[in-house]
Formats: structure tokens, C-alpha cells, sequence
């Protein structure tokens, strides 16, 4: 694979996480889970790896903060999760195994440095786990589609990233 198609795909994936998050939504109770991010997470820790799902992850939420439309917990709540999830993948190459590490990246880890994130910014005290339940929507929500396309269309999506889950850059 050459350097220029990988920025290429990058660049795609960057602008379906920034696109996405401005229509793709669910409310669930009182959270609204922008679960695009998540998706992505789990499919790029599978097809390309830790470093590029965080490096989209950073680029998103950056670009979603320039732009309006995203909040500076875009940043722990995305982050974590590519890491875990790519850091989880590689350990045990598993579609699960990168779904754990998304939950348990954003919605643990990423949810309380959320919380500190938001204390220094505020000046607020908040509980400890103030940020868990949403975090914890939002990546589960993204997760369980990114399963679906990754079980349902994994043919189409090998294709798509002209690569198997797992499979090691060509240069």
C-alpha cells in the first residue's frame, strides 16, 4: 500500500467522522451518542492498526471543535477508545477484543478524564463518574455497528480497505 493511498483513506475516514457526527446521532434517555467516532474507532484498530485510528480519532475531534460542532471531550472520549481498541486488537486479534477496548477506552478511561478535563475548565466539582453513563452509550452504540458491518459486510469492507483485518501494510 502506498503512502498516498493511506493519507488518501485517512483523509476519507477523517471527513465521514466529521460529516457524521453532525447528522448521526441517538438519543438514548438524556444522552445523545455520536457513535460515528466509536464505529471508526473499531474498524480502523481492526484494518489499520492503533496509530491510525488514533490519529484519526485526534484529527476529528480537532476538526469538529474548529468547526462548531464538537465539545473538547471529543478528544478523551475518542482517543482512548481508538488506543484501547487498537492496543486490544493487536494483543488478540479479535472484532471483540477491539470492541472491549473501545468500551472500556471511552467509556471508563475517557469518561474520567473527561470529568478532570471538565473540573480544570470549570472549577466545578463533579462526581467521579459524571461522564460514564454517555461515554458509555455513545461507544457501545458505535461498537455494536461497527460489529454489524464488520460481520454482515465484512466481504464488502475487506474489499473497501483492499485488506484483511489484521493484515500488515504492503509498501
Amino acid at each position: 500500500m502506498t503512502k498516498t493511498r493511506t493519507l488518501t483513506e485517512t483523509a476519507i475516514f477523517i471527513a465521514i467522522g466529521v460529516i457524521g457526527s453532525t447528522f448521526l446521532a441517538i438519543g438514548i434517555g438524556p444522552y445523545r451518542a455520536f457513535f460515528i467516532q466509536h464505529t471508526l474507532n473499531v474498524l480502523l484498530s481492526a484494518f489499520y492498526g492503533t496509530k491510525q485510528a488514533v490519529t484519526v480519532s485526534f484529527t476529528v475531534g480537532l476538526l469538529r471543535n474548529l468547526l462548531g460542532i464538537g465539545t473538547i471531550f471529543a478528544f478523551p472520549g475518542g482517543m482512548f477508545g481508538a488506543y484501547f481498541s487498537g492496543l486490544f486488537y493487536r494483543l488478540h486479534p479479535s472484532i471483540y477484543t477491539a470492541i472491549f477496548g473501545e468500551v472500556i477506552g471511552t467509556g471508563f478511561f475517557g469518561a474520567v478524564t473527561a470529568r478532570y478535563l471538565s473540573m480544570w475548565l470549570t472549577g466545578e466539582s463533579l462526581p467521579l463518574f459524571f461522564f460514564i453513563p454517555g461515554f458509555f452509550v455513545s461507544s457501545l452504540t458505535g461498537a455494536l455497528i461497527a460489529l454489524l458491518l464488520y460481520t454482515k459486510k465484512g466481504a464488502l469492507l475487506s474489499m473497501i480497505f483492499m485488506r484483511t483485518p489484521g493484515q500488515k501494510k504492503t509498501s
